[in-house]
């Protein structure tokens, strides 16, 4: 992956504004919901270990 810092804090912030509409967004339906809330939480992960890993 890139070294870039800024690089990596606008992949971050992109998986995080990205996992949270997934997560808001995630339909009634248990199923597709579960899947699309669990992405979700994924990318937001995702973007918080990136972060943090400046």
């Amino acid at each position: 992956m890139s070294r870039s810092r800024r690089t990596k804090r606008v992949l971050s912030v992109l998986l995080l504004i990205v996992g949270g509409i997934l997560m808001f967004l995630a339909p009634e339906n248990i199923w597709i919901g579960a899947i699309l809330f669990m992405l979700g939480l994924a990318m937001e992960i995702a973007g918080l270990v990136l972060r943090r890993n400046k």
